[in-house]
């Protein structure tokens, strides 16, 4: 990006990179750590997944050498864990290209990174990637992602096959046991451009990376369901069960907001948990836990203050053939929040009139459709929904120590933010692209008129010259004034102008301009023209 030259547009790029950063900062420490702590978890879960993954294969090879006609599921194995390894692999990459972006803090003092990363509150990385893509179409990485997502769930489900034998559609009970369900009507329902937009668009990197690790979560749980289907085709899912568990704690939501219900899954890592002969139990800080038929509890609390928290969960199993009983105990942690509301103009920090004021407002922990928005204070002003976001208009400038205010308001909500409001600029009255200086004699007559131009200006917004006084000075010869309505050169303005010749000097004085928003004209700058 190449710097300005113009002292103005160069304070209004450096107001922007400030109100940027402040905006960010909107969002407090505590929600990010929150990200940041739920993401450690998912990792956690993803290695505890992995260990037992790992232990199958070799049990479903023994098991196939049982008969001739079960070779063929020992056969898939391979097939299953690469498709799962090529989609790991692939959500991976999208994490680390993003966190490359800007790396993570290093440690001033022993000079080693640390894993705190530099943009966790950057949504720019993340709706660049994922949404915008390199053409800026929409197109991101985050469709392609879902694209490989839903090609990975139908390749694993094309690989399981009803056995004729039984009454049981295997390919749809398989369907069912599949961690990995896209949610695909939500964001229709939202109004969203696509699914990619809803869940990724402007979105901090450090919110957007646990969304990725659960989808690993998803295709690593879609791998142990493929192979304990493959286990229980060979007769060895009793051995499996038996072989290794781990606990894990599958949270609803990421993160909580004081006085919302948390709400977790806990169960056996090993899918096989779904096999009612293991006889698992399931307790939370010693509160016993009603199970379903899969093996999986749900535990439920509603925390009363906001900070980190935990609980101990344990899962108990017996044994089917040797009858003996083994308890696994885990201590899983989470953060509740409070809620927090962001409301920033998207073009400038403050709003200006005559012109629709693009807003954009979002509250942490609150649905879209339970925020109310409304505008007061000073300058006028009215807030009405557009595109997603909002749109203000305001009507008059705010005086020293007046602000236009923003209200939000929802569930357990109540915030307003404060803006100026400002007249649109004072435009730059030209001449052939020019606001004074030299100029040919045969470039100066064919000009037109004067026009007026909102040089750095970043709204859609027009001014218009209503009229000046062009003072014509022939060389050595006393100056001639014309008066001219409007932006084009009248009769009498052509008149002189087409008698441009050297050492001649043309000045337009009093030069009016009207911007949307004015009540009147107002006067802008002169021109001075030195015919060469």
């Amino acid at each position: 990006m190449s710097i300005p030259k113009e002292p103005r547009q160069l304070m209004i790029n450096i107001m922007y990179l400030v109100l940027t950063a402040l905006l960010a900062l909107n969002v407090s420490a505590e929600v990010f750590n929150a990200f940041k702590v739920v993401d450690k978890g998912l990792i956690k879960s993803n290695s505890a997944l992995d260990q037992s993954n790992a232990a199958l294969p070799d049990a479903i090879r023994t098991g196939a050498k049982k008969k001739e006609s079960l070779a063929k599921y020992a056969e898939l194995i391979e097939p299953g864990r690469n498709l799962g390894a090529e989609m790991n692999q692939y959500i991976q990459q999208l994490k680390d290209d993003m966190i490359a972006d800007k790396g993570y803090v290093v440690d001033k003092e022993t000079g080693k990174e640390t894993d705190e990363l530099v943009g966790k509150k950057d949504f720019d990385v993340t709706t660049r990637i994922l949404v915008d893509g390199p053409n800026q179409d929409g197109n991101g990485k985050g469709a392609e992602l879902k694209q490989k997502l839903d090609a990975y769930k139908k390749a694993m489900l094309d690989l399981v096959e009803d056995d004729p034998d039984t009454e049981v559609n295997e390919k749809e009970e398989f369907n069912k046991a599949i961690a990995l369900k896209l949610d695909d009507e939500t964001w229709k329902k939202k109004g969203k451009p696509s699914w990619h937009h809803m869940n990724f668009s402007h979105m901090p990197l450090q919110a957007v990376l646990p969304l990725l690790t659960k989808y690993q979560n998803d295709v690593k749980s879609t791998e142990a369901a493929f192979l304990s289907y493959l286990a229980g085709k060979v007769g060895t899912t009793t051995d499996v069960v038996i072989d290794k568990y781990t606990v894990v704690s599958a949270a609803e939501n990421s993160y909580i907001i004081k006085g919302d219900p948390y709400k977790a899954e806990v169960f056996l890592s090993a899918a096989a948990s779904a096999d009612s002969k293991t006889g698992i139990t399931v307790s939370v800080d010693g509160r016993s836990l009603p199970t379903n038929s899969e093996g999986i509890a749900t535990y439920t609390t509603t925390p009363s203050s906001v900070g980190k928290k935990s609980y101990t969960a344990t899962a108990t199993i017996t044994n089917p053939t040797t009858g003996e009983t083994q308890s696994f105990k885990k201590t899983f942690n989470y953060e509740v929040g409070e809620r927090g509301v962001s409301v920033s103009a998207t073009k400038m920090n403050v709003f200006y009139i005559g012109v629709p004021n693009p807003v954009s407002v979002t509250a942490a922990g609150v649905p879209s459709n339970q925020i109310k928005v409304s505008m007061s204070g000073a300058g006028g002003g009215k807030i009405v929904p557009k595109n997603g976001n909002y749109e203000v208009t305001a009507t008059k400038p705010t005086k020293s120590g007046e602000f236009a205010y923003v209200n939000v308001s929802g569930p357990g909500l109540n915030e307003k933010r404060e803006f100026r409001v400002k007249r649109i600029p004072d435009p730059v009255a030209k001449l052939g692209g020019k606001a004074g200086g030299l100029m040919d004699p045969g470039t100066f007559r064919v000009q037109l008129g004067i026009g007026a131009f909102l040089d750095g200006f970043d709204f859609d917004a027009k001014c218009s010259i209503k009229g000046y006084r062009m003072l014509y000075v022939p060389k050595r010869e006393d100056a001639i004034p014309v008066l001219n309505v409007g932006a084009r050169f009248g009769a009498d303005a052509k008149k002189y102008i087409g008698q441009a010749k050297p050492g001649d000097t043309f000045n337009f004085i009093d030069v009016k301009a009207q911007c949307p928003g004015d009540i009147a004209a107002r006067e802008i700058n002169s021109l001075v023209f030195s015919i060469k």
